[in-house]
């Protein structure tokens, strides 16, 4: 069993952050091929506008996980905070990121960075804030330790907002099993996730990618992301995807308001496809 969270921590759901713990452990990401992670990261960091940052810029990395983005951030950063609520989480990030010399580790959340106001050139979050109880909150929080002019880049799940019907109505059945089985024992979700990736990820993303190099257009294609990923990946998305209990999603508009009401300007989202929605904002001063 994975080390519970700080009883100190704020906005944060600890169930939530007891299954990430054990999920990081169980995929520290190290068995994906480099040039893999290298494609995931270029997606991710498309709206980051790397120009804007300062030499030796110091930032975090909120909710680190296995540390799996943070290896391709510390070579180009003077120093980097990894953050993460699940202090197993932190012992994962922490063996894959030894070879870096410039990161320091803190168990610490969305609701209590231990950084002083406007303190930071830089801060990145992906697929968190949407696990957490108040996601505004969340972007608040790192509007507060952001500098004016430095820059915050968020991956938050969607709403599906810019694909059709249907495609929602599919995610909608989706809940259903979820709800189940990320209330079940963590042994047994895994288990559960696993057959998942195999039974459905699996063949949908490959279908996806035979279309794909037949010249059919697979945007609206279920999975169809997955297509070009390995098998390690679309396991450790399926546990993430139906092993979590507490996730949100939303619309471009409401995580523009968000963003906004944190303080941020020049925001700038991931337009070339998914996943949806990268955003990239520019701390305002005042």
């Amino acid at each position: 069993m994975g080390s519970p969270p700080s009883n100190h921590l704020k906005n944060v759901d600890p169930a939530t952050v007891r299954d990430f713990g054990r999920e990081w452990a169980a995929y520290d990401q190290s068995p994906i091929a480099a040039d893999e992670l290298a494609v995931h990261f270029g997606q991710y960091f498309s709206p980051f506008p790397w120009e804007r940052l300062p030499e030796g810029a110091e930032g975090f990395d909120l909710g680190c996980g296995s540390g799996r983005w943070a290896r391709f951030v510390a070579p180009r950063v003077g120093k980097l905070h990894c953050l993460d609520a699940s202090p197993q989480a932190l012992e994962t990030a922490r063996r894959n990121l030894a070879g870096h010399d410039n990161i320091t580790f803190h168990n610490a959340s969305a609701g209590d960075m231990p950084f002083a106001d406007a303190s930071l050139d830089f801060g990145f979050s992906l697929g968190v804030l949407h696990h957490i109880p108040d996601t505004a909150g969340g972007v608040k929080e790192c509007g507060r330790v952001i500098r004016p002019g430095g820059v915050l880049l968020l991956y938050l799940y969607y709403r599906f907002d810019n694909r059709p019907w249907w495609y929602g109505g599919l995610w909608a059945l989706s809940e259903i099993p979820r709800w189940i089985i990320s209330r079940l024992p963590f042994g047994l979700k895994h288990a559960v996730a696993y057959a998942i990736a195999l039974t459905v990820y699996w063949p949908l993303a490959r279908l996806a990618g035979w279309l794909d190099r037949r010249g059919v257009d697979v945007t609206n294609f279920p999975l169809s992301n997955y297509r070009w990923q390995g098998l390690y990946s679309l396991k450790t998305d399926a546990l993430d995807r139906f092993g979590t209990r507490l996730e949100q999603r939303f619309t471009r508009p409401e995580i523009t308001k968000m963003l906004t009401d944190a303080g941020f300007g020049e925001i700038r989202f991931r337009e070339e496809g998914p996943p949806f929605w990268c955003v990239s904002a520019i701390r305002r001063a005042g």
